[in-house]
């Protein structure tokens, strides 16, 4: 919940600050934490969604972002990718310190040795410790492809 608090706090800090870009996009991850919450409140989670994931959630929205910025400076709309660009820094300022490419390799190598993954079959229990451990931490679509190659 430290992480909800963090992102309220800091909208109420833009508020104050009448900073429009930050206070629109800290509503929208409000608005799809949120939305995590009804959905965990169906599966009888009444505390809502914990930390790691609203990291997870940071990250999808950050990768949304970055497509859609790829495909507005495609259509040489770069004052729609711009403010898209801005959206995804403001969003990274809530993640942890992400992981570099080195890093995610030998993170991926020592969860394969400690899980005892064999072959590609085993990819979902490497992913799974991955998602648990490194929440927010590393872009899990590179990650996927660290494991697939070291399992292949």
């Amino acid at each position: 919940m430290q992480k909800r608090a963090e992102i309220n706090t800091a909208l109420k800090e833009a508020l104050k600050k009448q900073d429009k870009l930050v206070v629109s996009t800290l509503r929208l991850v409000l608005a799809a934490v949120k939305d995590k919450d009804i959905s965990a409140f169906g599966q009888g989670r009444p505390e809502g969604i914990d930390d790691s994931e609203i990291l997870s959630l940071l990250q999808s929205m950050i990768k949304q972002r970055q497509d859609s910025s790829k495909q507005y400076r495609d259509a040489k709309r770069d004052d729609l990718a711009d403010k898209e660009d801005a959206e995804v820094e403001i969003i990274r300022g809530y993640l942890p310190k992400q992981l570099s490419e080195t890093e995610i390799e030998q993170a991926v190598g020592a969860i394969i040795t400690e899980t005892g993954a064999a072959g590609i079959r085993d990819m979902g229990k490497v992913m799974g410790v991955l998602k648990a451990r490194y929440a927010g931490q590393m872009d899990m679509g590179q990650a996927g492809a660290i494991v697939k190659k070291k399992l292949g």
